[in-house]
């Protein structure tokens, strides 16, 4: 019989984890995979079912919770530090373990290196999604130098076979790289100083008959890596990418890690609904709920820089009259900025632009019903600028270097608390002031060099204490992620925000597989995704406003055109659009979303329940056989019928021939709402 008590095991929905508790040493990762039964526990411990390979060190090493450094455990270690060059090896010599329900604390305390480490490990049964994290903590009398400390190592099974993970640049995010796994190192890290527009910081396994997600919740420099162990099995490594020099722990300090949200589903939706039911529980909505998405227009590529007071009235009258319910003032608001070469930090309105202030134009959009929002970019400051020139100081630099621009700006050091302070002021005057129920936040470049000493971390700990204090101060107010589109999207800034702009690109075509790429770990309702202009200002494209609407339907919808350039079957198509939007959005931002790829090079995607769907199909390519396949609709109950339109359809039918499709053109998109009977 085995003995309960050695074992860590935590059970979700349809997940299980088990860790082999061995005294005065790390747990020994057993299993994390689909649910097991509760008493289904391991026959023996570990290494008595190993026997000790030919040319090997005589103390078996396996995977565990923290793999250390230079004592038998020849992968990737979870910790990298060293004092002046010594106490650069980790092995637990001491292990503490506190379980509570689904939650357990396991601290690990090397006594020759002094240093402590304590891991948490949740799992959520409601969304099946463990949550990991790690303190290092110097228990020494000398400074530790901290070169990485893995916020998470998980078990990979030997029957994983490959990672689905997401590149991309400015205007194309979310690009799927697809690697097989071997006996190699797979690796992505990014130093660009925020979440990136190239490396977002997760994946996803996949697995014979099961699929595993994690992302780091972290919204600067970070590391993942899944490194090949000898039994066959991998280790999935995520956490901070540290600087040189970025982390050096005083006696007593201690260096927190992200955390990560990780997940075994059946297959990448099961991981991307486990993802989004934990985003959801992790928000913080004002009044503590969200409410219905409302329809959004931003100015930016309607007016760009060119604004002037009586041209935007204007389009708050066309926005109320089409059924808008945000209307949010974007870039060239503030004093003297008539392009992005100058401005950036000075955040009073444009006394050219704005004779008496944004006070009359505030009232004039929320006189016609609508919410007024505007746009800040609070991190950043122009050279070219009246901060600047007061305070060049403020600006991240390393003496001797030279002061590297993109978009004509700099990096205000946020690590700063002057810096924060000057920022939280005059944010706070115009929130104050003006009745704005929205702040798009926006980040605009990459970070180059990050002070005298790298300040990578406390850059982003620093946005996050600014956020934090003005939630704090107007908890009202909601908050957009920008960041050059989609640069900086994770699970971290989610904490303090209510939306992100998924990419500067509008394109519908091009955000097809962009938005696919979002929703693998971020719910819909928290997806900015608008109609814009055709040509499309990103591409030079054309799209029919049917197909516009059609792409931005699942997200959060907004417009970004000059509704007064529109002629007027556009404009009835758009407030078809607006109203089906209205209709829908209910069941597209509460349910589940499952996305799969149709035949004939049909792409799909469903959000509700097995109970209520819509579906939405989309071509992009013209249909190449003459008679489509019916697309099949595996999450469908096969016990049921369904009714869409004023037809029913057995489930089973759905589920293994599929639905039979009308022809769709390049560039065209369907809706349907499919209720079981």
């Amino acid at each position: 019989m085995t003995d309960r008590s050695q074992w860590i095991v935590l059970h979700g929905r349809a997940s299980s984890l088990v860790l082999e508790a061995c005294p005065g040493e790390a747990p020994l990762w057993r299993y994390w995979g689909p649910r097991l039964p509760d008493a289904a526990l391991p026959a023996a411990p570990l290494r008595d079912s190993r026997p000790t390979p030919t040319f090997t060190v005589q103390f078996d090493q396996p995977l565990s919770l923290l793999p250390g450094l230079g004592q038998g455990w020849f992968g990737e270690p979870v910790l990298k530090a060293h004092r002046a060059g010594r106490d650069w090896t980790f092995q637990a010599t001491d292990c503490l373990i506190e379980q509570d329900g689904q939650r357990a604390v396991v601290t690990l305390t090397d006594a020759i290196a002094r240093i402590a480490v304590a891991v948490t490990l949740a799992l959520d049964p409601h969304s099946d999604v463990l949550t990991v994290s790690s303190v290092l903590t110097n228990v020494g009398d000398d400074p530790l130098d901290v070169q990485w400390l893995a916020a998470a190592v998980l078990p990979l099974p030997a029957h994983a076979r490959q990672v689905r993970s997401f590149t991309g640049r400015h205007n194309i995010e979310f690009v799927a790289v697809e690697d097989d796994l071997t006996r190699s190192q797979w690796r992505r890290e990014n130093r660009r100083g925020l979440t990136s527009h190239d490396c977002f910081p997760g994946a996803v396994v996949l697995a014979d008959g099961c699929a595993y997600g994690a992302q780091l919740a972290w919204s600067g420099n970070h590391c993942q890596l899944i490194d090949w162990c000898d039994d066959g099995r991998w280790q999935w490594q995520l956490g901070e990418a540290l600087m040189p020099g970025e982390v050096r722990l005083a006696p007593g300090e201690s260096l927190q890690s992200p955390e990560v949200l990780a997940t075994c589903a059946a297959d990448a939706n099961g991981v991307a609904q486990n993802f989004h039911a934990a985003i959801r529980a992790r928000m913080d909505w004002p009044g503590g709920a969200m409410r219905p998405r409302p329809v959004h227009l931003n100015t930016w590529e309607g007016f760009y820089f060119d604004h002037d007071e009586a041209a935007l009235r204007d389009l708050a009258d066309a926005a109320a009259k089409a059924g808008i319910e945000r209307f949010v003032l974007d870039d060239g608001w503030f004093h003297r900025r008539n392009d992005d070469t100058t401005s950036l930090g000075d955040w009073w309105p444009d006394h050219a632009k704005y004779p008496d202030g944004l006070g009359p134009l505030a009232a004039h959009v929320t006189g016609l019903g609508m919410e007024f929002g505007l746009w800040v970019e609070p991190e950043m400051v122009n050279p070219d600028s009246e901060l600047y020139r007061a305070h060049p100081d403020w600006a991240l630099q390393v003496a001797g270097r030279p002061l590297i621009t993109a978009r004509n700006q700099l990096v205000l050091d946020l690590g700063r608390s002057d810096v924060r302070d000057y920022l939280f002021e005059r944010l706070s005057d115009l929130l104050a002031e003006l009745p704005i129920g929205y702040l798009k936040w926006d980040h605009n470049r990459d970070l180059t060099a990050a002070g005298e000493r790298p300040s990578y971390r406390g850059q982003v700990l620093g946005a996050y204490d600014l956020l934090a204090r003005l939630r704090a101060a107007f908890p009202a107010v909601e908050i957009e992620a920008c960041a050059g589109g989609g640069g900086r999207i994770d699970a971290g800034i989610a904490r303090f925000t209510h939306r992100f702009w998924t990419s500067d690109n509008i394109d519908a075509v091009s955000r097809v597989a962009i938005q696919r790429g979002f929703l693998q770990f971020m719910p819909p309702e928290l997806m900015g995704s608008h109609v814009g202009a055709a040509p499309a200002h990103a591409t030079g494209r054309i799209q029919k406003m049917s197909f516009r609407n059609h792409v931005a339907l699942p997200g959060h919808f907004g417009v970004e055109l000059d509704l007064r350039k529109l002629n007027e079957r556009d404009l009835a198509r758009l407030g078809e659009g607006i109203e089906r939007y209205k209709a829908l959005r209910g069941r597209l931002h509460n349910g589940q979303v499952w996305q799969g790829d149709g035949p004939d090079g049909l792409w799909w995607q469903a959000h509700g329940s097995a109970a209520e769907l819509v579906l939405l199909v989309t071509r992009i390519e013209p249909q190449q056989q003459r008679h489509a396949p019916g697309l099949r609709l595996p999450m469908l109950d096969p016990a049921r019928h369904y009714r869409i339109g004023d037809a029913v359809h057995h489930g089973a039918w759905l589920v293994q021939h599929g639905l039979d499709l009308p022809p769709l053109r390049a560039e065209s998109g369907l809706v349907l709402e499919l209720t079981a009977l």
